[in-house]
């Protein structure tokens, strides 16, 4: 398969690629929820990707795909809760958790779901277009 003659399948593989990705990104930071750290230590932070679009090939000027570019950490504060009875609380009783937004990363896992069919979706019409393409030849 050439990048010119099937370019829509390679492009939205890429964007499967990337969502697939995110999806295990945000599987990460919500495995991370209820992670605690003592007090003076480095908190566990939500990861955050970033896509960018490749270049080359025929749309070289838009792009020809995307993928992962960066994955940095979130800089929102860590928070801390009240709780005496654990094992890692400090004196005051406040124990340092992560900075994952549940909600958040709820709503990212929904869009890169999306994401993903949508793209999913694209191979499979590029892929019955060609596929008709090639019956007209045959008179089928």
């Amino acid at each position: 398969m050439s990048f010119t003659t099937f370019s829509a399948i390679d492009i939205a593989k890429t964007g499967a690629g990337f969502a697939n990705h995110w999806i295990d990104q945000v599987a990460h930071n919500m495995a991370n929820l209820n992670t605690a750290t003592a007090e003076g230590e480095e908190p566990f932070r939500a990861f955050k990707l970033v896509a960018a679009p490749l270049r080359g090939g025929p749309f070289a000027p838009t792009g020809s795909g995307v993928y992962t570019a960066a994955q940095v950490r979130s800089d929102a504060p860590a928070n801390v809760v009240y709780d005496p009875g654990h094992p890692l609380a400090n004196d005051d009783g406040m124990v340092q958790m992560t900075n994952v937004d549940m909600g958040g990363e709820m709503i990212d896992l929904m869009i890169a779901n999306r994401h993903f069919q949508a793209n999913i979706r694209t191979v499979q019409s590029a892929r019955e277009a060609y596929q008709s393409a090639l019956r007209l030849g045959t008179g089928q």
